[in-house]
């Protein structure tokens, strides 16, 4: 019976585990989110110069710094000079959120600036344009196959 019995260097665990593999460290870690939220790393200082345009500029946008307590997870990583002391910066950046309504409407209007600049090109070029020699505009067309 004995002999039926596979032996004990065979029939370990290592050999079933699954390889460990290396993976290069994230600069900056993604927070876990919290519902109804979007994160973004919002620039401070650059080189050791604060920043201090960008950063009211983006908490006039409505972006509000991450207190740690709300990120657990990140307690290791703080910088201990930091001018946030219970925010989290990294590298010169500073965590902050804002509600996801927010995101929503300032992609909108910047959507729409961009449409309104596309339309004011388009009506500046055709306004040059000659009937002898058009330019080309591009429009859109569907062609459609079937009986009738």
């Amino acid at each position: 019976m004995a002999e039926n019995r596979t032996p004990r260097e065979v029939a370990t665990r290592q050999q079933d585990a699954r390889p460990q593999q290396w993976k290069q460290p994230e600069l900056l870690p993604e927070p876990d989110k919290q519902e109804g939220y979007s994160y973004r790393w919002i620039r401070v200082s650059t080189l050791n110069q604060a920043d201090p345009r960008n950063l009211s500029s983006k908490l006039r946008e409505g972006w509000e710094p991450v207190k740690v307590e709300e990120q657990p997870k990140f307690q290791l990583l703080v910088d201990p000079n930091s001018r946030f002391k219970d925010n989290i910066e990294i590298g010169g950046l500073l965590l902050c959120k804002t509600p996801e309504e927010f995101v929503a409407q300032r992609n909108s209007h910047y959507q729409k600036q961009a449409e309104n600049q596309m339309e004011a090109v388009d009506s500046s070029l055709m306004r040059q344009s000659d009937p002898r020699m058009p330019l080309f505009k591009e429009s859109k067309s569907t062609t459609t196959f079937g009986k009738g």
